[in-house]
Protein backbone atom coordinates (compact mmCIF):
# COMPACT_ATOMS: atom_id res chain seq x y z
CA UNK A 1 0.00 0.00 0.00
CA UNK A 2 2.62 2.84 0.78
CA UNK A 3 5.84 0.80 -0.48
CA UNK A 4 6.01 3.17 -3.28
CA UNK A 5 4.78 6.14 -2.04
CA UNK A 6 7.81 9.07 -1.77
CA UNK A 7 7.73 10.87 1.61
CA UNK A 8 7.08 14.42 1.74
CA UNK A 9 9.62 17.00 3.42
CA UNK A 10 8.88 16.09 7.43
CA UNK A 11 6.69 12.79 6.84
CA UNK A 12 7.85 9.74 8.63
CA UNK A 13 6.61 6.00 7.67
CA UNK A 14 6.15 3.51 10.41
CA UNK A 15 4.65 -0.13 10.84
CA UNK A 16 1.27 1.05 12.31
CA UNK A 17 1.42 -0.79 15.38
CA UNK A 18 4.54 0.74 16.31
CA UNK A 19 2.59 4.42 16.34
CA UNK A 20 -0.78 3.29 17.94
CA UNK A 21 -1.71 0.33 20.38
CA UNK A 22 -3.62 -2.10 18.22
CA UNK A 23 -6.72 -4.01 19.97
CA UNK A 24 -8.56 -6.72 19.70
CA UNK A 25 -12.81 -7.90 19.94
CA UNK A 26 -14.77 -11.22 20.83
CA UNK A 27 -18.37 -12.03 21.40
CA UNK A 28 -19.21 -13.41 24.36
CA UNK A 29 -21.27 -16.80 24.63
CA UNK A 30 -24.53 -15.93 22.75
CA UNK A 31 -26.36 -18.41 24.67
CA UNK A 32 -25.61 -16.85 28.43
CA UNK A 33 -28.14 -14.37 28.80
CA UNK A 34 -26.00 -12.68 31.69
CA UNK A 35 -24.03 -11.71 29.45
CA UNK A 36 -25.73 -9.77 27.27
CA UNK A 37 -28.19 -6.27 27.39
CA UNK A 38 -26.20 -5.29 30.68
CA UNK A 39 -25.39 -1.43 28.59
CA UNK A 40 -21.73 -1.62 27.52
CA UNK A 41 -22.50 -0.56 23.83
CA UNK A 42 -20.72 -3.60 21.75
CA UNK A 43 -20.02 -2.59 17.63
CA UNK A 44 -20.93 -5.43 15.30
CA UNK A 45 -21.45 -6.42 11.71
CA UNK A 46 -25.04 -5.34 12.29
CA UNK A 47 -24.09 -1.75 12.68
CA UNK A 48 -22.01 -1.82 9.36
CA UNK A 49 -24.32 1.04 8.46
CA UNK A 50 -23.15 3.34 11.28
CA UNK A 51 -19.42 2.89 9.93
CA UNK A 52 -17.84 5.60 7.51
CA UNK A 53 -19.81 8.17 9.17
CA UNK A 54 -17.19 9.75 11.67
CA UNK A 55 -17.76 8.80 15.41
CA UNK A 56 -20.22 5.85 16.22
CA UNK A 57 -22.86 6.97 18.57
CA UNK A 58 -24.63 3.79 19.12
CA UNK A 59 -24.90 -0.22 18.98
CA UNK A 60 -27.33 -2.81 17.84
CA UNK A 61 -26.76 -4.50 20.82
CA UNK A 62 -24.86 -4.23 24.29
CA UNK A 63 -22.51 -6.35 26.41
CA UNK A 64 -22.60 -6.77 30.26
CA UNK A 65 -20.27 -6.39 32.68
CA UNK A 66 -20.09 -10.26 33.09
CA UNK A 67 -19.94 -10.53 29.45
CA UNK A 68 -16.54 -8.80 29.53
CA UNK A 69 -15.31 -10.51 32.49
CA UNK A 70 -15.89 -13.66 30.80
CA UNK A 71 -14.68 -13.38 27.37
CA UNK A 72 -11.41 -11.67 25.65
CA UNK A 73 -14.19 -8.81 24.56
CA UNK A 74 -12.23 -5.22 25.72
CA UNK A 75 -13.91 -2.18 26.66
CA UNK A 76 -11.81 0.55 24.38
CA UNK A 77 -11.83 4.47 25.00
CA UNK A 78 -13.65 6.99 23.56
CA UNK A 79 -11.83 8.02 20.40
CA UNK A 80 -10.84 4.51 19.52
CA UNK A 81 -10.54 4.31 15.59
CA UNK A 82 -11.66 0.84 14.40
CA UNK A 83 -11.88 -0.84 11.23
CA UNK A 84 -14.06 -4.20 10.36
CA UNK A 85 -12.24 -6.96 8.49
CA UNK A 86 -14.86 -9.07 7.65
CA UNK A 87 -18.70 -8.28 5.35
CA UNK A 88 -17.91 -4.77 5.10
CA UNK A 89 -14.46 -4.58 5.02
CA UNK A 90 -13.14 -1.25 5.03
CA UNK A 91 -14.98 0.38 7.04
CA UNK A 92 -14.21 2.34 9.43
CA UNK A 93 -15.61 4.86 12.37
CA UNK A 94 -13.83 6.48 15.77
CA UNK A 95 -15.90 5.54 18.96
CA UNK A 96 -17.79 7.93 20.15
CA UNK A 97 -17.66 6.66 23.44
CA UNK A 98 -16.21 3.85 25.57
CA UNK A 99 -17.07 0.39 23.53
CA UNK A 100 -16.23 -2.89 22.88
CA UNK A 101 -16.02 -4.46 19.21
CA UNK A 102 -16.55 -8.16 17.93
CA UNK A 103 -13.73 -9.77 16.39
CA UNK A 104 -14.49 -8.98 13.22
CA UNK A 105 -13.24 -5.66 14.06
CA UNK A 106 -9.42 -3.78 14.41
CA UNK A 107 -9.28 -1.03 16.63
CA UNK A 108 -6.18 1.71 17.30
CA UNK A 109 -5.45 3.68 20.42
CA UNK A 110 -3.75 6.77 19.29
CA UNK A 111 -3.00 8.91 22.19
CA UNK A 112 -0.42 6.31 24.26
CA UNK A 113 2.29 7.30 21.38
CA UNK A 114 1.23 10.55 20.78
CA UNK A 115 2.51 10.52 16.95
CA UNK A 116 -0.83 9.64 15.21
CA UNK A 117 -3.93 11.56 15.68
CA UNK A 118 -7.00 9.50 15.36
CA UNK A 119 -9.02 11.54 12.72
CA UNK A 120 -5.87 11.80 10.72
CA UNK A 121 -6.05 7.78 10.97
CA UNK A 122 -9.59 7.94 10.36
CA UNK A 123 -9.02 9.95 7.05
CA UNK A 124 -6.08 7.49 6.09
CA UNK A 125 -7.97 4.17 6.53
CA UNK A 126 -11.03 6.08 4.52
CA UNK A 127 -8.54 7.20 1.69
CA UNK A 128 -7.30 3.40 1.96
CA UNK A 129 -10.28 2.05 1.50
CA UNK A 130 -10.05 0.22 -1.71
CA UNK A 131 -6.91 -1.17 -0.86
CA UNK A 132 -8.54 -2.84 2.34
CA UNK A 133 -11.44 -4.14 -0.28
CA UNK A 134 -8.91 -5.80 -2.50
CA UNK A 135 -6.94 -7.52 -0.03
CA UNK A 136 -10.17 -9.33 1.56
CA UNK A 137 -10.13 -13.10 0.56
CA UNK A 138 -12.69 -16.19 1.08
CA UNK A 139 -15.12 -18.03 -0.08
CA UNK A 140 -18.65 -17.38 1.96
CA UNK A 141 -17.42 -14.30 3.48
CA UNK A 142 -14.10 -12.08 2.48
CA UNK A 143 -11.65 -11.11 5.42
CA UNK A 144 -8.62 -9.50 6.46
CA UNK A 145 -6.36 -11.55 8.72
CA UNK A 146 -4.34 -10.27 11.26
CA UNK A 147 -0.85 -10.78 9.55
CA UNK A 148 -1.63 -8.49 7.17
CA UNK A 149 -2.58 -5.76 9.60
CA UNK A 150 0.57 -6.45 11.50
CA UNK A 151 2.44 -5.46 8.61
CA UNK A 152 0.43 -2.40 7.81
CA UNK A 153 2.64 0.57 7.21
CA UNK A 154 1.34 4.23 7.39
CA UNK A 155 3.05 7.98 5.98
CA UNK A 156 2.07 10.32 8.26
CA UNK A 157 3.10 14.48 8.90
CA UNK A 158 4.41 16.16 11.94
CA UNK A 159 0.65 15.96 15.00
CA UNK A 160 0.14 19.21 13.97
CA UNK A 161 -0.14 19.31 10.43
CA UNK A 162 -2.14 16.19 10.94
CA UNK A 163 -4.63 17.68 13.36
CA UNK A 164 -4.70 20.52 10.95
CA UNK A 165 -5.69 18.22 7.77
CA UNK A 166 -8.30 16.43 10.05
CA UNK A 167 -9.67 19.81 10.45
CA UNK A 168 -9.70 21.01 7.24
CA UNK A 169 -11.61 17.34 6.08
CA UNK A 170 -13.58 17.98 8.99
CA UNK A 171 -15.16 21.16 7.59
CA UNK A 172 -16.03 19.52 4.62
CA UNK A 173 -17.36 16.55 6.09
CA UNK A 174 -19.97 19.10 7.77
CA UNK A 175 -20.92 20.55 4.74
CA UNK A 176 -21.83 17.63 3.31
CA UNK A 177 -24.02 16.38 6.59
CA UNK A 178 -25.80 19.95 6.18
CA UNK A 179 -26.49 19.17 2.52
CA UNK A 180 -27.38 15.58 3.42
CA UNK A 181 -29.93 17.12 6.20
CA UNK A 182 -31.35 19.39 3.85
CA UNK A 183 -31.66 16.74 1.32
CA UNK A 184 -33.80 14.82 3.68
CA UNK A 185 -35.86 17.85 4.80
CA UNK A 186 -36.46 18.91 1.35
CA UNK A 187 -37.40 15.33 0.74
CA UNK A 188 -39.66 14.99 3.66
CA UNK A 189 -41.52 18.28 2.27
CA UNK A 190 -41.89 17.23 -0.96
CA UNK A 191 -43.31 14.57 -0.06
CA UNK A 192 -45.75 16.13 2.80
CA UNK A 193 -46.67 18.97 -0.39
CA UNK A 194 -47.18 16.03 -2.98
CA UNK A 195 -49.78 14.54 -0.33
CA UNK A 196 -51.56 17.39 0.25
CA UNK A 197 -52.07 19.13 -3.39
CA UNK A 198 -52.21 15.47 -5.16
CA UNK A 199 -55.46 14.49 -2.76
CA UNK A 200 -56.71 17.31 -2.52
CA UNK A 201 -55.79 18.07 1.39
CA UNK A 202 -54.52 21.03 0.38
CA UNK A 203 -56.26 23.44 -2.24
CA UNK A 204 -54.35 26.48 -3.99
CA UNK A 205 -55.83 30.33 -3.59
CA UNK A 206 -58.71 30.46 -6.32
CA UNK A 207 -59.12 27.08 -6.83
CA UNK A 208 -62.65 25.50 -5.70
CA UNK A 209 -63.74 23.48 -8.70
CA UNK A 210 -65.09 19.67 -7.61
CA UNK A 211 -62.79 16.92 -8.27
CA UNK A 212 -63.00 14.40 -11.13
CA UNK A 213 -62.76 10.25 -10.66
CA UNK A 214 -61.94 8.53 -13.77
CA UNK A 215 -59.76 5.49 -14.99
CA UNK A 216 -56.30 5.52 -16.48
CA UNK A 217 -58.09 4.12 -19.56
CA UNK A 218 -60.17 6.96 -20.26
CA UNK A 219 -57.91 9.62 -19.72
CA UNK A 220 -54.86 7.89 -21.44
CA UNK A 221 -54.30 5.86 -24.63
CA UNK A 222 -52.29 2.79 -23.21
CA UNK A 223 -49.62 1.86 -26.09
CA UNK A 224 -46.73 -1.02 -25.73
CA UNK A 225 -43.57 -1.47 -27.91
CA UNK A 226 -41.45 -4.41 -29.32
CA UNK A 227 -38.38 -5.87 -28.90
CA UNK A 228 -35.71 -3.51 -30.99
CA UNK A 229 -32.22 -3.81 -32.17
CA UNK A 230 -29.40 -3.02 -30.15
CA UNK A 231 -27.38 -1.53 -33.36
CA UNK A 232 -26.08 2.01 -32.79
CA UNK A 233 -27.95 4.81 -34.56
CA UNK A 234 -25.37 7.11 -36.26
CA UNK A 235 -26.64 10.65 -34.94
CA UNK A 236 -27.38 8.51 -31.68
CA UNK A 237 -30.46 10.40 -31.28
CA UNK A 238 -33.27 7.63 -30.60
CA UNK A 239 -33.27 5.47 -27.38
CA UNK A 240 -35.35 2.54 -26.26
CA UNK A 241 -37.08 2.71 -22.95
CA UNK A 242 -37.20 -0.36 -20.80
CA UNK A 243 -37.47 -1.68 -17.95
CA UNK A 244 -34.20 -0.37 -16.27
CA UNK A 245 -34.95 2.96 -17.93
CA UNK A 246 -36.81 4.22 -14.73
CA UNK A 247 -34.62 4.51 -11.62
CA UNK A 248 -36.72 4.80 -7.84
CA UNK A 249 -36.30 8.46 -8.29
CA UNK A 250 -38.26 8.08 -11.14
CA UNK A 251 -36.14 9.57 -13.59
CA UNK A 252 -35.52 8.35 -17.02
CA UNK A 253 -32.27 6.95 -17.49
CA UNK A 254 -33.14 5.15 -20.88
CA UNK A 255 -29.93 3.77 -23.16
CA UNK A 256 -29.23 1.40 -26.24
CA UNK A 257 -29.50 4.05 -29.40
CA UNK A 258 -30.86 2.03 -32.03
CA UNK A 259 -31.94 2.51 -35.85
CA UNK A 260 -35.25 1.63 -36.53
CA UNK A 261 -38.07 4.66 -35.03
CA UNK A 262 -41.32 2.72 -35.60
CA UNK A 263 -43.49 4.31 -31.78
CA UNK A 264 -41.20 7.17 -30.90
CA UNK A 265 -42.47 8.74 -28.07
CA UNK A 266 -43.40 12.51 -28.02
CA UNK A 267 -43.35 15.13 -25.18
CA UNK A 268 -45.72 14.32 -22.83
CA UNK A 269 -45.99 10.80 -22.94
CA UNK A 270 -45.47 8.90 -19.79
CA UNK A 271 -43.85 5.36 -19.75
CA UNK A 272 -44.24 2.71 -17.09
CA UNK A 273 -41.96 -0.43 -16.84
CA UNK A 274 -44.52 -3.44 -17.09
CA UNK A 275 -42.27 -5.59 -14.93
CA UNK A 276 -40.21 -5.41 -11.75
CA UNK A 277 -36.50 -6.34 -11.79
CA UNK A 278 -35.24 -8.06 -9.14
CA UNK A 279 -36.91 -6.37 -6.33
CA UNK A 280 -36.38 -3.13 -7.73
CA UNK A 281 -40.01 -1.70 -6.84
CA UNK A 282 -40.00 -0.30 -10.19
CA UNK A 283 -43.97 -1.19 -11.11
CA UNK A 284 -46.25 1.83 -10.59
CA UNK A 285 -43.58 4.48 -11.26
CA UNK A 286 -43.85 6.55 -13.85
CA UNK A 287 -41.20 8.67 -16.33
CA UNK A 288 -42.10 11.81 -18.16
CA UNK A 289 -40.76 12.13 -21.72
CA UNK A 290 -39.66 15.89 -22.05
CA UNK A 291 -39.34 16.23 -25.94
CA UNK A 292 -39.87 14.11 -29.12
CA UNK A 293 -38.61 11.65 -30.90
CA UNK A 294 -35.22 11.56 -28.34
CA UNK A 295 -37.13 7.66 -27.19
CA UNK A 296 -38.47 4.77 -28.21
CA UNK A 297 -40.70 2.48 -26.38
CA UNK A 298 -39.52 -0.77 -25.45
CA UNK A 299 -41.46 -4.31 -25.38
CA UNK A 300 -41.48 -4.23 -21.23
CA UNK A 301 -42.70 -0.84 -20.60
CA UNK A 302 -46.46 0.80 -21.44
CA UNK A 303 -46.88 4.52 -22.77
CA UNK A 304 -49.58 6.35 -21.71
CA UNK A 305 -50.72 9.15 -23.97
CA UNK A 306 -53.36 11.59 -22.88
CA UNK A 307 -56.66 11.38 -25.32
CA UNK A 308 -58.48 14.39 -23.47
CA UNK A 309 -57.64 18.35 -23.58
CA UNK A 310 -58.10 18.19 -19.65
CA UNK A 311 -55.22 16.22 -18.82
CA UNK A 312 -52.08 17.53 -18.14
CA UNK A 313 -49.33 15.16 -17.96
CA UNK A 314 -47.19 16.76 -15.70
CA UNK A 315 -49.62 16.34 -13.41
CA UNK A 316 -50.55 12.71 -13.45
CA UNK A 317 -46.59 12.02 -13.81
CA UNK A 318 -46.87 13.60 -10.18
CA UNK A 319 -49.72 11.92 -9.60
CA UNK A 320 -48.89 8.25 -10.64
CA UNK A 321 -45.56 8.26 -8.35
CA UNK A 322 -47.57 9.30 -5.48
CA UNK A 323 -47.82 6.95 -2.89
CA UNK A 324 -51.66 6.47 -3.35
CA UNK A 325 -51.50 5.88 -7.14
CA UNK A 326 -48.35 3.97 -7.01
CA UNK A 327 -49.03 1.83 -4.27
CA UNK A 328 -52.11 0.61 -5.60
CA UNK A 329 -50.93 -0.06 -9.08
CA UNK A 330 -48.10 -2.57 -7.10
CA UNK A 331 -50.82 -4.58 -5.43
CA UNK A 332 -52.72 -5.05 -8.53
CA UNK A 333 -49.29 -6.71 -10.01
CA UNK A 334 -48.29 -10.52 -9.82
CA UNK A 335 -46.49 -13.58 -10.63
CA UNK A 336 -44.52 -15.98 -9.48
CA UNK A 337 -40.41 -15.49 -10.58
CA UNK A 338 -41.37 -12.05 -11.67
CA UNK A 339 -43.97 -9.24 -10.68
CA UNK A 340 -45.95 -8.24 -13.95
CA UNK A 341 -48.59 -5.32 -13.95
CA UNK A 342 -50.95 -6.48 -16.48
CA UNK A 343 -52.57 -3.78 -19.14
CA UNK A 344 -56.13 -4.48 -17.94
CA UNK A 345 -55.25 -3.68 -14.73
CA UNK A 346 -53.75 -0.67 -15.58
CA UNK A 347 -56.74 0.67 -17.93
CA UNK A 348 -58.79 0.17 -14.89
CA UNK A 349 -56.42 2.05 -12.13
CA UNK A 350 -58.79 5.06 -11.00
CA UNK A 351 -57.50 8.49 -10.47
CA UNK A 352 -58.71 11.58 -9.04
CA UNK A 353 -57.82 14.95 -10.17
CA UNK A 354 -59.11 18.77 -9.82
CA UNK A 355 -59.67 20.95 -13.84
CA UNK A 356 -57.22 21.76 -16.14
CA UNK A 357 -56.09 25.16 -14.72
CA UNK A 358 -55.23 23.95 -10.87
CA UNK A 359 -53.80 20.37 -12.44
CA UNK A 360 -51.21 23.04 -14.08
CA UNK A 361 -50.47 24.99 -11.18
CA UNK A 362 -49.91 22.29 -9.24
CA UNK A 363 -47.57 20.35 -11.41
CA UNK A 364 -45.60 24.00 -11.16
CA UNK A 365 -45.74 24.15 -7.65
CA UNK A 366 -43.72 20.54 -7.69
CA UNK A 367 -41.67 21.55 -10.21
CA UNK A 368 -39.88 23.96 -8.06
CA UNK A 369 -39.63 21.57 -5.24
CA UNK A 370 -37.95 18.83 -7.62
CA UNK A 371 -35.86 21.33 -9.33
CA UNK A 372 -34.75 22.20 -5.41
CA UNK A 373 -34.08 18.78 -4.91
CA UNK A 374 -31.70 18.38 -7.77
CA UNK A 375 -29.82 21.33 -6.81
CA UNK A 376 -29.01 19.88 -3.39
CA UNK A 377 -28.06 16.50 -5.37
CA UNK A 378 -25.66 18.21 -7.72
CA UNK A 379 -24.19 20.21 -4.73
CA UNK A 380 -23.71 17.07 -2.75
CA UNK A 381 -21.97 15.19 -5.52
CA UNK A 382 -19.79 18.40 -5.99
CA UNK A 383 -19.07 18.03 -1.98
CA UNK A 384 -17.81 14.76 -1.99
CA UNK A 385 -15.58 14.84 -5.32
CA UNK A 386 -14.00 18.38 -4.85
CA UNK A 387 -13.26 16.51 -0.83
CA UNK A 388 -12.13 13.41 -2.29
CA UNK A 389 -9.77 15.14 -4.36
CA UNK A 390 -8.31 17.23 -1.38
CA UNK A 391 -8.41 13.99 0.69
CA UNK A 392 -5.77 12.40 -1.87
CA UNK A 393 -3.47 15.84 -2.16
CA UNK A 394 -3.44 16.26 1.67
CA UNK A 395 -2.71 12.30 3.06
CA UNK A 396 -0.47 12.32 0.22
CA UNK A 397 1.68 15.64 1.50
CA UNK A 398 0.73 16.51 -2.29
CA UNK A 399 -0.57 19.56 -0.93
CA UNK A 400 0.57 20.82 2.31
CA UNK A 401 -1.29 22.63 5.26
CA UNK A 402 -0.37 26.30 6.72
CA UNK A 403 -0.06 26.23 10.01
CA UNK A 404 -0.23 28.95 12.72
CA UNK A 405 2.86 29.71 14.38
CA UNK A 406 2.68 28.54 17.46
CA UNK A 407 1.58 25.25 15.95
CA UNK A 408 4.60 25.57 13.89
CA UNK A 409 6.71 25.84 16.89
CA UNK A 410 4.48 22.91 18.66
CA UNK A 411 5.51 20.68 15.82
Amino acid sequence: MSTAFREPAGWSTSLLDQIAKRGSGHTPDKEVSAYWNGGIKWVSLADSSKLDQGLIFETDKEISEHGLANSSAVLHPAGTVILSRDAGVGKSAILAGPMAVSQHFMAWQCEEHGELHNWFLYNWLQFHKKEFERQAVGSTIKTIGLPYFKKLRVSYPPIAEQRRIAEILSTWDRAIELTEELIATSQAQKKSLMQQLLKGKKRLPGFSGRWRKSTIEELFDIGTGQSKSSQIDDNGRYFIVDMGSIDRESRLCASKPIIDRNAPLREGDLVMPKDDIGGGQIIGRVAYIPNDEDFELGDHVYRLRRKKPEVDPKYFYYLINADHVRLSLRRKANGTAQLGLGIKDLRKQVVTFPPLHEQQQISQILDSAFEVMSALRLKLEKLKSERSALMQELLTGKRRVTLPSSQEEAA
